[in-house]
């Protein structure tokens, strides 16, 4: 296996480049983790006047946030690692079955 080809700049991934990935991986991960622990206005019993009953009663958008970033964090090193370090190349993926 060959390792990838370095940039002009020594690496193989830009610092923007894996900031925009970063930033694509904490968006798909902020979808997954907003329903965990989540509990309605009306399973709790007090539903505000105004809100939907089935609005959540104590959202937690900051602990949500840091656990986000942290996942986030931990798929991007992952796909550093593949990209990067790891020598693997997208031929050493079977997209599809060998014809014939």
């Amino acid at each position: 296996m060959s390792r990838p080809q370095l940039q002009e700049s020594g690496t193989v991934v830009s610092i923007i480049s894996g900031l925009a990935i970063y930033f694509i991986v904490w968006w798909i991960v902020l979808f997954a983790v907003l329903p965990i622990g989540v509990v309605t206005q009306e399973e709790k019993g007090e539903v505000e006047p105004g809100t939907v009953a089935s609005a959540p009663s104590a959202p937690r958008l900051w602990m949500k946030a840091l656990l986000t970033s942290v996942i986030a964090g931990i798929v991007v090193a992952f796909l550093y690692w593949v990209i990067a370090l790891s020598g693997l190349t997208l031929d050493d993926f079977p997209f599809k079955p060998p014809s014939g």
